[in-house]
């Protein structure tokens, strides 16, 4: 009766969901959607200082740390007891262009090339989570938002600025798997 909570869903019907969260939390409480604000409240609330990017009433937000760990815990949730326990499905072609660049362990949802325990403890893992993890914090508190806040959130407002930043965070998603990533991997 519920075997199509253990399947992959299609695109058209997942995204049709993650799209209907935008009106339902403009509707419901007349709340904007978007992930990065969370951190941003999560550190006025746990580090009260002078900054003043922090220097605001977070507690009017706090809905959206339930609303984080509520992804959280779904995701959990999801991992632990609705997987169907066969290996996430690559395209083929996604698959041969990542072997070519070195990438051989398609067991987990991430590649543990990159991912696992021995990988993050390395140069490359360094690399990789530290500094990609800075840069994309950077990037997100520079275009004010996260990708999930300007392209489902802001263009469905019919923004300006989030159409900009889509289109950046879009090109520069391209411009790092095509030409940055590959060189990387060659030196590393």
């Amino acid at each position: 009766m519920f075997d199509f909570l253990f399947q992959p869903w299609p695109w058209y019907v997942a995204g049709l969901f993650i799209g209907l969260t935008v009106p339902t939390l403009l509707i419901v409480g007349g709340k904007n959607f978007g992930i990065s604000s969370s951190l941003r409240h999560l550190c006025a609330a746990c580090l009260p200082t002078k900054v003043p990017l922090f220097n605001y009433d977070w507690k009017k937000e706090a809905w959206n740390l339930f609303f984080v760990l509520g992804v959280f815990i779904g995701g959990i949730i999801a991992a632990n007891f609705l997987s169907n326990g066969e290996p996430v499905q690559i395209n083929p072609k996604t698959t041969q262009a990542l072997q070519d660049l070195g990438v051989t362990d398609f067991s987990g949802l991430m590649p543990n090339d990159f991912f696992g325990t021995a990988q993050i403890f390395s140069l490359k893992g360094l690399l990789f989570l530290v500094v990609g993890g800075f840069l994309v914090g950077f990037g997100t508190r520079y275009a004010d938002g996260c990708t999930s806040g300007h392209a489902i959130m802001g263009l469905s407002n019919l923004q300006w600025p989030s159409l900009v930043a889509t289109i950046s965070f879009m090109a520069g998603g391209f411009l790092m798997v095509n030409v940055i990533l590959p060189q990387l991997l060659k030196l590393l």
